[in-house]
């Protein structure tokens, strides 16, 4: 089936937040419950709600969260993003080649859609998908359950089968799996091993502006999805 849309992960896809958010959490989580380093905290935080964090920081290490810990993280978290978020490298360059061909796009997160748009908003990308953010809240599970790719395809009037996700995260792979999508893999900082069950890996947004004639013959352009 051809591609009518495509669906993009926020984290580390189009903003360059995870090392960032990582790196505070591991720094936090030393500092305030259990030595954790940096690459822990990708192994087995990254692309997670903050709830399922939570449960599995627990899990690992039997340790809970001090009272507060989810606020004072986001608010460095937030500060942190003030001074040094950016947009991921090449993605406008992607999201011009889709506008080009008509192709619409729209972004679904594990993390809420006002955190969505205000990464958004400091990395210059909120024009480009105002009106086109789904947030974990707006679903009762997040991924990797398929809810929340469903409702992005369902709101833009896609089928799911038609849609073609762009994912960092096994977490978000397999929730594109089960909701019957192709899946791209974004090994930029995730091991590639840990998106083997993507249907391709990239290495970078470039590689995907590379595959955008074979992906996307060209059509007439059209309003991206609402």
């Amino acid at each position: 089936m051809e591609h009518e849309l495509v669906i993009f992960d926020n984290s580390g896809v189009l903003v360059d937040s995870e090392a960032l958010g990582n790196l505070l959490l591991a720094r936090m989580l030393t500092d305030e419950v259990v030595p954790t380093a940096f690459t822990e905290a990708v192994e087995h935080y990254m692309g997670k709600s903050f709830a399922d964090v939570v449960e599995a920081v627990h899990r690992r290490t039997g340790a809970a969260l001090p009272a507060g810990f989810a606020d004072r993280f986001h608010d460095r978290l937030y500060r942190t993003f003030e001074r040094e978020l950016t947009a991921v490298e090449g993605v406008h360059d992607v999201l011009d080649g889709l506008d080009a061909r008509g192709i619409p796009y729209c972004v679904a997160s594990n993390d809420t859609a006002d955190r969505v748009a205000l990464s958004l908003e400091l990395t210059g990308l909120s024009e480009r998908l105002a009106g086109r953010i789904f947030g974990a809240d707006q679903v009762a599970r997040p991924k990797p359950s398929p809810d929340l790719f469903l409702l992005a395809a369902r709101r833009s009037g896609v089928a799911p089968g038609a849609c073609l996700v762009v994912e960092d995260s096994a977490r978000g792979v397999a929730a594109a799996r089960a909701a019957g999508m192709t899946v791209f893999g974004l090994a930029s900082l995730t091991p590639r091993a840990r998106l083997a069950a993507a249907h391709r890996i990239l290495g970078s947004l470039a590689e995907l502006s590379e595959l955008m004639p074979t992906l996307f013959p060209q059509r007439f352009p059209t309003e991206a999805c609402r």
